[in-house]
């Protein structure tokens, strides 16, 4: 990939990145309900899932997303429901104040594991067919179709993984360190309430995506 395509993909990807949505939900989430440290495992998944949608692109099964209905809608539905159903969880999540915990002691408190953040924040990303259709406009744009592919590929999953990681970790801190000064159980139980309803929103809003 020439420098002068990167650097424009590069900026765009920052776009793409800080834009509002299910992913910054989750990555605000999860630093709310887990201290900065755990709340990353969160953005780890939410980069696979974004690396799981690029494959998916790479390998033509993103076309097969956006052009056939019944896939189309088999994966917009998952994503619907996977939303809604985080949200349901976080709307009904214990009105317990934010303590810093490592592994062992959060597994102690029932806390989930860093496995099952990690899975929470791949699913975010990978079962949206948005984010396929997305990218599926967005990537051909910077490909030199006369050059082999993969590399190409490859650098456009690492630029997005690396602008993800800042942001998303940028939403995890402003939670884990602003919203976590909020200690009363009635402020805790007012703010999941808020990010449960932002995930069923967003649910909501993919559901309104239809097939280009």
């Amino acid at each position: 990939m020439e420098l002068s395509t990167w650097l424009t993909f590069f900026l765009a990807s920052w776009a793409i990145s800080i834009s509002p949505g299910a992913g910054a939900v989750a990555a605000m989430s999860a630093g709310l309900n887990h201290g900065f440290s755990r709340g990353l495992y969160t953005t780890f998944g939410l980069i696979l899932g974004i690396w799981t949608q690029v494959l998916l692109v790479g390998a033509g099964l993103g076309a097969l997303i956006a052009t056939s209905s019944t896939a189309f809608a088999l994966v917009k539905w998952l994503g619907v429901a996977y939303l809604v159903w985080l949200g349901i969880k976080q709307w009904r999540a214990p009105a317990t104040p934010l303590v810093a915990a490592d592994d062992d002691a959060a597994a102690a408190l029932g806390a989930p594991s860093a496995r099952s953040l990690v899975l929470r924040g791949w699913g975010v990303n990978a079962v949206n067919p948005k984010g396929t259709v997305f990218l599926l406009a967005v990537v051909p744009q910077f490909l030199d179709l006369g050059r082999a592919l993969a590399p190409q590929y490859l650098v456009i999953a690492a630029t997005l993984g690396f602008t993800d990681l800042v942001v998303m970790s940028c939403y995890t801190a402003l939670a884990a360190r602003v919203l976590r000064a909020l200690r009363e159980p009635h402020h805790i139980r007012l703010l999941n309430r808020i990010f449960g309803s932002l995930f069923v929103l967003a649910g909501t809003l993919l559901a309104t995506v239809r097939r280009a």
